[in-house]
């Protein structure tokens, strides 16, 4: 039996729209994230004996015709779709979903994603053409769910299944978060067999790049962050070591071009035990010398922990630093405090990581003053990159709840991507609108990256490292029509 999962098209005529980034749009960087989660369902099914086509409209640049083109080729009769979504492309997905079921009648639709699980009953009365959402982790629901269709047997029953019957909506109960992760095959296998990765791109690593996982879930409760808060919840569930350096040596075996690896965990550095000894197995086994590798580290890691991390091969940290006022941090759940930011970046600087830091404008508390201060800080300290965005609200986080109670935002989907499919501000808080936010995360990228300090610290990079170079010189190709922009 054939499983057809697809990243559907959105906005194509404009560049790739990165569904899986936490903010989906089409980036001024020209970032493309692989669809993991999706990769990570299609890769169990197919362990499990399922045919599996997949398409990643996104990563090809097809428009609608041409992904259904490639859907009547490669999934004529394909009695089961899993169709990933977003909150900005919703409107689009469900219009698509209604397509491939015109292709294909007899088959069952499944949307999965943030978005859907969070809007289950909104979701299900819009998309008359969608048959069930599979909510929150999905991998062995679909497994499941296509197990029962090719034996004939109830589904009605699956856990973590919503869908439409003649009573209306039926939400079965949640499915228990996955404990084992070793039994889910490994991304980078099913990127070698099914995907180009030249098609997809991470601004701050080396081009080309693998993005993984190894683990799942994250214990802090930033109030904004739609993952944990809808997908993965707040229990951090790990790969073991082994399993984790098993995947870096079947990149460096099957992916001679890959320079540098993504591990995309929320925050890979929860356990510092764990992270010593995937260390200690990559610098034993000599793949930190044929490795770069970055991960997200939240600003609690310490010094001895990145000092192993760099021996180990990692160049690059990414914290969520956010703003740098206390009292927002606090208003935010954040969890970190300012003294800690600052000894972060001073020991990261030590043990010779570099760190791109993420900055957000917009949270409960925000003023003029507070942007600016954060601004100051991003400049006192200097790190390699930095990005200044806006919040954005996503369905099923708390910070969505605090807006949309309070009149911030519209709750209009459409409204979170431009035309163009770059992200859009949605958010009006008192004191500050929308283009005020967009306004001043212009003004500090602007006056973050055309200081004549952080030139030549470009300049002093590139000469060090040439990968550094090519790196820098796409990222700005791509960033430099929203720099200079009035």
């Amino acid at each position: 039996m054939n499983i057809c999962f697809i990243n559907p098209p959105f906005k194509a005529e404009y560049g790739k729209f990165s569904r899986e980034s936490r903010s989906p749009a089409i980036g001024h960087s020209g970032v493309l994230y692989y669809p993991l989660w999706l990769i990570y369902a299609a890769a169990l099914a197919e362990k499990n004996g399922f045919h599996v086509s997949f398409i990643d409209a996104p990563a090809k640049q097809y428009n609608e015709e041409q992904t259904l083109a490639v859907v009547a080729k490669e999934a004529q009769d394909t009695p089961l779709f899993v169709l990933d979504t977003s909150t900005p492309s919703i409107n689009s997905d469900i219009r698509f979903a209604e397509k491939v079921k015109a292709l294909n009648p007899q088959a069952k639709i499944v949307m999965v994603g943030t978005h859907p699980t969070a809007t289950v009953e909104e979701t299900l009365t819009k998309a008359k053409a969608v048959d069930m959402i599979a909510r929150r982790e999905y991998d062995a629901t679909i497994l499941e769910l296509a197990s029962a269709l090719r034996d004939g047997k109830d589904w009605q029953g699956i856990r973590g299944l919503s869908y439409k019957d003649s009573t209306g909506i039926v939400n079965n109960p949640d499915r228990e978060p996955l404990v084992d992760l070793d039994d889910i095959p490994m991304a980078a296998k099913f990127i070698k067999e099914h995907l180009d990765i030249y098609d997809y791109a991470f601004p701050a690593a080396t081009y080309p790049a693998i993005q993984i996982f190894t683990g799942r879930g994250c214990p802090a409760r930033c109030n904004y962050c739609v993952y944990p808060q809808v997908m993965h919840g707040h229990v951090y569930r790990k790969r073991s070591a082994a399993n984790v350096v098993a995947e870096f040596e079947y990149i460096a075996k099957e992916f001679s071009e890959v320079k540098e690896i993504v591990i995309e965990d929320d925050t890979f550095t929860i356990d510092k035990d764990r992270v010593v000894e995937i260390c200690q197995m990559l610098i034993d086994r000599g793949l930190n010398k044929r490795f770069r590798w970055l991960c997200n580290a939240r600003v609690n890691l310490d010094y001895e922990t990145m000092k192993m991390m760099r021996q180990a091969g990692c160049r690059l940290l990414i914290p969520g630093v956010e703003s740098f006022n206390q009292q927002i941090l606090k208003n935010i759940h954040k969890g970190t405090t300012l003294k800690q930011i600052t000894e972060y970046m001073q020991n990261a600087k030590k043990a010779g990581l570099l760190v791109h830091a993420c900055y957000m404008v917009g949270n409960q508390g925000e003023t003029r003053e507070t942007m600016e201060r954060t601004l100051q800080a991003a400049l006192k300290f200097n790190t390699d990159t930095a990005q200044f965005f806006p919040l954005i609200p996503y369905p099923g986080t708390e910070a969505y709840d605090w807006a949309k109670s309070n009149g911030y935002i519209s709750g209009n989907y459409d409204e979170y991507c431009h035309e163009d499919g770059t992200v859009s501000c949605v958010l009006n808080i008192p004191g500050l609108s929308a283009d005020d936010l967009v306004a001043f995360c212009s003004y500090a990228r602007k006056k973050y990256y055309l200081r004549p300090r952080y030139i030549l610290h470009r300049i002093y990079m590139g000469l060090k490292d040439p990968e550094d170079l090519k790196r820098s010189l796409k990222a700005f190709g791509k960033l430099k029509q929203t720099l200079f922009k009035s």
